[in-house]
């Protein structure tokens, strides 16, 4: 029998990287980091809050997203979005991930190369 914990380190890992391509995807729409949180979760990636700010802020440093401050409400929020760069990064990782689902459907189904 498979642990619970067991199985939660495992997810956590497979999830990992496909957090970052869910946020390039959502991001192609500005939006602040709660509401993509929420948005990411509504669409079956939780990700924690400790977790994706620092994300946001290390794709943000490599270039993938940009930013800028809204003022016009009561509280400043920073919105993100997905850069050109971010864009071109993104078409990449989904061409792999599609890559990557066709071996695995391979492996499952018994598929010899």
């Amino acid at each position: 029998m498979v642990s619970d914990e067991l199985l939660r380190t495992h997810l956590q890992e497979l999830r990992r990287g496909t957090v970052v391509v869910a946020s390039l995807v959502a991001l192609r729409r500005p939006d602040y980091g709660y509401a993509l949180l929420q948005r990411l979760t509504d669409h079956g990636f939780p990700v924690d809050a400790n977790t994706l700010y620092p994300l946001l802020r290390r794709l943000e440093e490599q270039g993938l997203l940009t930013s800028e401050w809204n003022t016009e409400e009561s509280r400043p929020r920073k919105f993100y979005r997905t850069s050109d760069e971010g864009g071109l990064m993104l078409r990449r990782l989904l061409d792999d991930l599609a890559a990557v689902q066709t071996s695995m459907t391979g492996l499952i189904e018994g598929a010899d190369r």
